[in-house]
């Protein structure tokens, strides 16, 4: 009697092992994709494809659910399997496509606030040599007298400058007399090529002409040169 109990016991585990279900096996793999791409934007991004993995990985769910069919079940998931990498693939597509148009366009901003930038400086040492022609047209006694126009000792316009021991091409343009805008040096430099082979040698007792009338791309141009040596 005891071997009778113990056999139907038996019989009965054996039934309840056989009748358990085991989960597919791509089911883990498609629901961490799916679960996966929806936080990272692929909702906003992709949406047809998106929910187009989402009803292949559902249909799985309801064939291993409600019919209990993993064999069938493991189809569907291997195919929102699949579906899931090719749409992680584009996401990250167009991730760095997204990235690379946003650092161009901060590229264009920070360009454009240079220029913006130059601009200003440019138009600035425009008026500067614009005040310096005005006084030196008044002649002495009248920029004297000007209430509008202080005129300081050496800082008369003058059409060259003798290199001094020592002196460098930007120092020369910052002076008062001359730019007052050391920036400004490859003017002097472009207008003395005949006589500079290096603008960052020159030689004491060198006459260098001084040009007065240049555009304001020329200034814009000579500030980019210098920014660049």
């Amino acid at each position: 009697m005891p071997r009778l109990a113990a056999c139907i016991v038996l019989f009965c585990l054996l039934q309840l092992a056989g009748c358990s279900t085991t989960a597919p096996t791509w089911r883990n793999k498609a629901a961490h994709l799916v679960e996966e791409l929806g936080r990272q934007d692929a909702i906003r991004l992709f949406p047809e494809e998106y929910r187009n993995l989402r009803e292949t990985f559902e249909h799985g769910e309801a064939v291993f659910h409600v019919r209990e069919d993993d064999i069938q079940a493991d189809t569907y998931y291997q195919l929102a399997f699949q579906k899931a990498m090719i749409l992680r693939y584009e996401l990250r597509l167009v991730k760095q496509r997204l990235a690379e148009e946003e650092r161009q366009r901060a590229t264009v901003l920070t360009q454009k606030a240079e220029d913006d930038r130059l601009m200003r400086e440019a138009a600035e040492a425009e008026l500067r040599l614009l005040e310096q022609e005005k006084i030196n047209s008044l002649g002495p006694e009248k920029a004297t007298k000007s209430t509008h126009i202080i005129k300081e000792p050496g800082q008369q316009l003058t059409p060259s400058y003798t290199v001094r021991r020592g002196e460098t091409l930007p120092q020369i343009a910052g002076r008062p007399e001359i730019y007052n805008d050391s920036s400004l040096w490859p003017i002097i430099y472009r207008s003395n090529r005949d006589q500079i082979s290096d603008p960052k040698r020159l030689w004491p007792g060198q006459v260098l002409v001084i040009p007065r009338h240049f555009s304001r791309d020329d200034a814009i141009g000579a500030r980019r040169y210098s920014g660049k040596k």
